[in-house]
């Protein structure tokens, strides 16, 4: 249990506020070597991987929001985020999505002798997950995986969570529990669970192979959102339509008014 212990020095961050939440800026290589120098030491962190959707919804979800804000690091998981970094003054931000984010983290773990643990998701993705994982890197020390019930957990089920995830000793925890259930989690179990842990989205069911990713080309061009309403249109129509309307007339508004100071 030390990590939890541990006061935690405040990180240099360099980014900026995209509709109100602060989102990270940098390379990929800063990403992951900051994630694996965590896990080494055993600290307790969060890494939130922010949308269009989950930064539209913290403007009205205060837990979201609190989440994001008091994140240790927030990489810019959509295209259009990454855009508009570029924007303000990081011209060469990639894409730092869940999926990547997770498959990038593996084969480090795997080299560097980290545990990591599964959380989220149901029984039979994580049983197809671990099995794909296990086949692409074979010497990872995978010391566990759970779903949680689909209902709000009692007081003791989730220090019973909190039990199981330390007793694995795991150092680097993937959540898949999707936004804004697994940023709120996260953002809960700050300093309790020792492990950094990294919120991951649908990146469980593509590696999984329950759920088939957009073509490179489409994650490039900023419209991996509409092959996912494609696939899911009854579950997403409504969050993209409205989400995607707000993302797009604050940034317009945003810009409206640094426009305006500068006359």
């Amino acid at each position: 249990m030390h990590a939890a212990n541990q006061t935690l020095k405040p990180l240099e961050r360099s980014g900026a506020s995209i509709v109100g939440s602060f989102i990270d800026a940098g390379h990929w290589e800063q990403f992951l070597s900051t994630i694996i120098s965590w896990a080494q030491a055993g600290q307790s962190r969060v890494v939130c991987v922010c949308n269009v959707h989950s930064v539209v919804t913290a403007k009205s979800d205060p837990a979201l929001r609190a989440a994001i804000d008091e994140a240790d690091m927030a990489t810019p998981d959509g295209m259009p985020l990454a855009w508009v970094l570029r924007q303000r003054g990081f011209p060469e931000q990639k894409r730092v999505n869940g999926p990547d984010l997770m498959w990038r983290v593996l084969p480090l773990a795997e080299t560097q002798g980290i545990r990591v643990f599964f959380y989220g998701s149901t029984e039979g993705t994580l049983q197809r997950l671990c099995s794909s994982v296990g086949e692409t890197f074979p010497n990872l020390s995978l010391v566990g995986s759970y779903s949680p019930p689909f209902r709000v957990l009692t007081e003791d089920e989730q220090n019973e969570e909190v039990e199981r995830i330390n007793s694995s000793r795991a150092q680097v925890v993937f959540v898949g529990l999707g936004c804004p259930k697994q940023e709120i989690w996260m953002h809960r179990n700050k300093g309790r669970i020792n492990a950094v842990m990294l919120g991951v989205g649908a990146a469980f069911d593509f590696h999984a192979g329950t759920l088939k990713r957009a073509p490179l080309w489409i994650q490039n061009s900023g419209l991996e959102w509409l092959f996912r309403l494609l696939q899911e249109p009854r579950r997403l129509f409504f969050r993209y339509v409205t989400t995607n309307s707000v993302f797009v007339w604050t940034i317009l508004c945003e810009k409206f008014f640094q426009s305006s100071k500068r006359i």
